[in-house]
């Protein structure tokens, strides 16, 4: 029995890419969309918001030249190519799946109307929240929060590389030590880098708790789900 009814699931641009550092790895993404189907199966109802590194690193060399509100609108452009993959690959799982995105384009997805998306998971579909918030200056771990308080989801599960937050770099330094359990606080004043500072405040603030877990191991999504000690749980 799934300890959540309704999540909201962070991915990176990164994961898309597979072992390429840029694009879509098409094999990737449908191992991915196989895993959240599974999940979604179960009756629990998923939001996405995936982030846009994977395209974006490709132009980021520019970007430093740019002005930071021009490379941030591309960035949210980034997040929709990857939501269209992600849609494309769930409904090959045979899951219906609706993209929501906060910077309107008809032909393209839906325009992100609270009331819709909330239908839309009510109806068992998965929705892809794209396009950031539609404001620059603000990460997509933000815009993750802002659509999981405004879902009301019951957690914020970011999937990462490594195995939750750790008191450094564990890919840096081999010793750091894994929390399994941190305050909102503790993440903020130790300045431990596994989401945005206005994320987790705003997580703090509003009672969302945070699941972080490391994506590469298969079948981790559905254990977090299911409420299994996995990851580190930020509360």
């Amino acid at each position: 029995m799934p300890r959540y009814s309704r999540i909201l699931l962070k991915l990176s641009g990164e994961v898309m890419a597979g072992e390429g550092s840029f694009g879509i790895d098409a094999t990737r993404v449908a191992a991915l969309a196989s895993e959240i189907a599974e999940v979604a199966r179960t009756g629990v109802q998923i939001g996405l918001v995936v982030g846009g590194g994977n395209f974006f690193r490709g132009v980021a060399a520019a970007a430093r030249n740019m002005d930071r509100v021009t490379a941030d609108h591309m960035g949210m452009l980034a997040t929709v190519i990857n939501a269209l993959a992600l849609q494309d690959a769930l409904e090959k799982q045979a899951v219906p799946t609706r993209v929501m995105t906060a910077i309107e384009m008809h032909e393209v997805a839906e325009p992100y109307i609270r009331r819709r998306a909330i239908r839309h998971l009510e109806k068992g579909r998965i929705v892809v929240f794209a396009a950031g918030t539609s404001n620059p200056y603000f990460s997509t771990d933000t815009a993750a929060t802002l659509r999981g308080l405004e879902i009301k989801a019951e957690i914020v599960a970011k999937a990462t590389r490594v195995d939750g937050v750790y008191d450094m770099d564990p890919l840096a330094h081999p010793g750091a030590a894994l929390f399994r359990e941190i305050s909102y606080s503790d993440v903020l004043s130790k300045n431990l880098r596994v989401m945005d500072a206005s994320a987790v405040a705003m997580c703090r603030d509003n009672h969302l708790p945070i699941a972080v877990f490391n994506l590469n191991v298969r079948g981790n999504i559905m254990r977090m789900t299911m409420g299994e000690p996995i990851g580190t749980l930020i509360h």
